[in-house]
């Protein structure tokens, strides 16, 4: 990068956990970050999830750098072997995280273009010596261009839900249904959302661990005192096999495997029917208003009340247009990363650590991080977003023997980031998330969760 833009900072675009980490990072190597976060709190994206806890343990989701840079302030961390909240991660370290950054993190700011200064996507001329150019909207309605000398995104997926469509594109009739549709996991505790499922026939849409959990609690809704009548339908794209519930008592994953065994048990306890092999084509209301889903294949299901999509999320790209961005046509990650992570041939623990070199694009100075940088790829695990930024860091300070080494060495299968079903101390009872110590996963009994007033 030319000499003139080295006095200028590098901009992090995102807050969270990875966002955090890469400018503990750069501030461990002499480089200036400023951190733009568009929610009024560091974690916005993880506050918005602060009833679900991890897979991973307090000690997978504390990235060294930024452990280092807290413990002036006297910071402790909690239990490295208990699993947090969203909650916990939020207020116990990525606050703390933030304060300790100080005036480097900027929150109500939303990054809306980044591009060369003076320079569309089309000029190539003199292009790399320019420096970069953010363009920033606040919460007070300020707007503010920033120069920087690089960019890493790490804003992450969750502000960009996919649809229940089959074809990746909403079904007809989803946006107008939008009153009885959440992409999110219902927090089941607040009464005022509690409300809204007991009682009622849910669809829940997705395959993943997500939807597992959704199954599971709205299984224990429907076993509560204030939930009979609950159900759930469970929308499948694809039939069910015997790795339709997970790893079960073969996952290497204990977490993992009960949450698989819990959805398995709201089935055959028959607090959930499932569906398969539907692809959602059309929402459609009877004349009580209940929606009814139609699919590709001409099968329109009973009418349900509510309806839960967990079809995963993908990157939003549009204020990087400007940018020469090198992506994969499929997963929407970096093309030298995208086999890597490619979820038909890994999960979150065989994919190799990897850094600058699989992240860089051909606009040099830009790298996307973190969950932004798997596209649409769902396995995404947190200390892999770190070992990414400790290598960045060290590119961009000039030091490409650390930022080219592996300093991350992961458990044979993992640990995935995600919901996880941890309620009972017995499913806390881990050996440090390893793939050979852990015990068998057990099925999960869930205590009714508290109500909050």
């Amino acid at each position: 990068m030319a000499t003139s833009t080295h006095q200028l900072p590098v901009v992090v675009i995102g807050a969270g956990p990875v966002g955090l980490a890469a400018a503990a990072h750069l501030v461990e190597r002499g480089v200036a970050p400023l951190v733009l976060e568009a929610g009024d709190q560091a974690g916005a994206a993880v506050r918005a999830w602060s009833h679900v806890r991890l897979f991973s343990t307090w000690g997978e989701v504390v990235d060294p750098a930024a452990e280092k840079l807290l413990a002036p302030a006297g910071w402790t961390g909690p239990d490295p072997a208990a699993y947090p909240s969203g909650g916990e991660w939020a207020e116990q370290y990525l606050q703390p995280l933030a304060d300790a950054l100080g005036d480097r993190v900027r929150t109500g700011a939303t990054v809306t273009g980044v591009s060369r200064a003076g320079r569309d996507r089309i000029v190539d001329a003199d292009r790399e010596r320019q420096p970069f150019v953010v363009h920033v909207e606040y919460a007070d309605g300020r707007e503010e261009r920033v120069l920087t000398r690089a960019v890493i995104d790490a804003s992450g997926t969750w502000t960009t839900a996919g649809p229940a469509g089959g074809s990746g594109l909403p079904a007809l009739g989803e946006k107008a249904a939008a009153d009885r549709i959440t992409y999110r996991m219902p927090d089941l505790a607040n009464p005022a959302v509690r409300a809204r499922y007991a009682g009622r026939r849910t669809a829940v849409i997705g395959s993943g661990a997500s939807a597992f959990t959704a199954l599971a609690y709205l299984a224990e809704l429907a076993e509560s005192e204030d939930g009979t009548g609950t159900h759930a339908v469970w929308i499948l794209r694809r039939g069910i096999s015997g790795s339709t519930f997970g790893g079960g008592t073969a996952d290497q994953l204990p977490a993992r495997g009960a949450l698989g065994l819990a959805a398995k048990a709201a089935v055959d306890k028959g607090h959930a029917d499932a569906v398969t092999g539907f692809r959602t084509e059309a929402f459609e209301r009877d004349a009580d208003g209940r929606l009814v889903l139609l699919g590709e294949d001409g099968r329109r299901l009973d009418p349900v009340d509510e309806v839960i999509v967990l079809t995963g999320f993908r990157p939003d790209l549009s204020f990087l247009d400007e940018l020469r961005l090198g992506l994969d046509e499929r997963l929407q990650a970096p093309v030298e990363l995208a086999p890597l992570i490619d979820p038909n041939q890994h999960s979150c623990g065989t994919v190799y650590p990897h850094g600058h070199r699989e992240l860089s694009h051909p606009e040099q100075g830009v790298y996307l991080v973190g969950m932004k940088s798997y596209g649409r790829a769902p396995t995404f695990l947190a200390m892999t977003g770190y070992e990414q930024v400790r290598s960045v860091a060290a590119a961009l300070a000039g030091d490409l023997d650390a930022a080219d080494r592996v300093e991350l060495t992961l458990p044979e299968t993992g640990v995935c980031g995600g919901a996880g079903l941890f309620d009972t101390p017995d499913a806390q009872q881990t050996e440090g998330g390893g793939c050979c110590a852990a015990p068998e996963p057990r099925l999960v009994q869930l205590a009714a969760p508290k109500h909050r007033s």
